[in-house]
């Protein structure tokens, strides 16, 4: 998400390096580049006036600090300002006692209410709550269902019933959440291809019946200003308490995460990034901010590795990098935990300077197959003892997987670079290592394999075109 415009505030940063102070002039030039880049992005042009009048105001008169140069300190007012704009963080779900505290999910149809209901019901459990999702959305055909087999994929109950009546189905359901001593009640509720007054209406009565703790707008972020728009309408009819941002993996130009707050008022709560569901975040300003300007996302990158590697484990591994005895089989670990974590190249992306590398970079997972079928093809030795692996090791282990001798020698000399490297950081004062270890894993060895990768993909590529323009010249 947002590659564009990080790229296009990157080459504004670029424009004002090597000025030794921030003047009315080239703040001006750069601003118009800013406005251009924002308004591309769909932002709503009311809130690109207002945010580079502040950034301008910011920025005028400043001194550069010593040591650094003018783009640094726009890229700090910048950031500030993009929190700002997107922020308050509000992550906080307000619980009621006793329960249920009630959740009423409302929005457009195809914005992904009920793929969303199911992870909001994954994001409670997590924290603790019992959860009950509510199948009120009875207008789209199979919505119901679709939430039965979320729910039953998640063990979450699912309340549903054979009626096209949604206010009976939602008091029922509240009724029954009571009842049963659940927490929350998540009500997915019935969209519409457009706002209209019978869908509104509808809304109506059924927040009327339950009286929902809190209401949130499901927004599908690829509309851009569409997403916004609706947002205001709903708000005026529901009165909102939070948006969540559907989607933003997707081709997001980002208007909407920039523009939904500063029109409605309302904080943005979560944001989907991907389809699996345990893919829903907490949606942080600052951390948003960092990831347009392509500063990376460390903090989330480092939750999310938490969230997948056992802390015994993660203790286990620093050691082994410490001594030198990080093998193959720990890389293959590594890999895997990283597929359960999301795309790579998202993931990457979260890691400082590396958006603007991976911006020509097609990294569709491929990589990490092949790697792995390298590793599986070796025996238990070599997996543990990389350098025992000589020239007929190589053959048999290219024969194994179906790559080439020297894809192997190169994964392999890849892998002791880094293990080497990581040996020598992990007992130095390098904080941003050790806190990545902390979470169990180590980005940087990652994002050297991936290279490598890269390379035998490439090699795979080359070989199989010079294979068809052979068939060719014998024609």
């Amino acid at each position: 998400m947002f590659e564009s415009l990080t790229e296009k505030f990157n080459s504004v940063f670029r424009s004002l390096a090597g000025r030794g102070r921030i003047t009315e002039a080239n703040i001006s030039d750069a601003m118009r580049d800013v406005r251009k880049a924002l308004l591309e992005a769909d932002v709503n042009y009311n809130v690109v006036k207002q945010f580079c009048k502040d950034v301008k105001e910011a920025a005028i008169g400043q001194d550069v600090i010593k040591s650094l140069h003018p783009s640094q300190v726009m890229v700090k007012i910048v950031s500030d300002e993009l929190t700002r704009l997107m922020g308050p963080v509000d992550t906080r779900i307000y619980f009621v006692s006793p329960g249920p505290t009630v959740i009423m999910l409302a929005g457009l149809q195809g914005g992904g209410k009920t793929t969303t209901a199911a992870k909001l019901g994954k994001y409670l459990v997590a924290q603790g709550k019992k959860t009950l999702l509510v199948a009120d959305d009875l207008q789209r055909p199979a919505a119901v269902e679709q939430l039965i087999v979320l729910g039953r994929q998640l063990d979450i109950d699912v309340y549903s019933e054979d009626s096209k009546n949604s206010v009976k189905v939602a008091k029922n359901a509240v009724k029954q959440a009571r009842e049963n001593d659940y927490d929350v009640a998540v009500l997915d509720t019935a969209g519409r291809l457009h706002i209209d007054d019978n869908m509104m209406t509808e809304l109506a009565d059924v927040a009327k019946a339950v009286t929902p703790h809190q209401i949130y707008l499901v927004c599908d972020a690829m509309t851009g200003q569409d997403a916004v728009n609706s947002a205001k309408e709903f708000n005026e009819r529901l009165e909102l308490d939070g948006v969540i941002l559907t989607k933003l993996d997707g081709d997001a130009r980002g208007g909407a995460a920039l523009s939904v707050k500063a029109v409605t008022g309302k904080p943005i709560k979560f944001i989907g990034v991907g389809e699996k569901l345990d893919e829903l975040e907490e949606f942080h300003p600052d951390r948003m901010a960092g990831r347009i300007l392509g500063m990376g996302d460390v903090v989330t990158l480092v939750e999310k590795a938490r969230e997948h590697f056992e802390a015994e484990e993660a203790v286990k591994l620093q050691k082994k990098i410490a001594k030198g005895s990080f093998g193959f089989d720990d890389f293959l670990k590594q890999m895997q935990a990283v597929k359960k974590m999301g795309g790579i190249k998202d993931i990457l992306k979260m890691m400082p300077g590396m958006a603007g590398q991976l911006k020509d970079m097609d990294l569709d997972g491929a990589e990490l197959g092949q790697m792995e079928a390298i590793v599986h093809s070796m025996t238990y030795r070599e997996r543990r003892s990389p350098d025992v692996i000589d020239s007929p090791r190589r053959r048999r282990i290219a024969a194994g997987a179906g790559v080439q001798p020297n894809d192997v020698s190169g994964l392999v000399k890849t892998f002791m670079r880094s293990r080497d490297m990581m040996k020598a950081l992990s007992g130095g004062s390098f904080g941003g290592l050790k806190s990545l270890l902390s979470g169990g894993f180590n980005m940087g060895s990652l994002s050297q394999m991936m290279s490598a990768g890269r390379k035998i993909k490439q090699r795979s590529k080359r070989k199989r075109v010079i294979r068809r323009r052979g068939k060719i010249r014998k024609r």
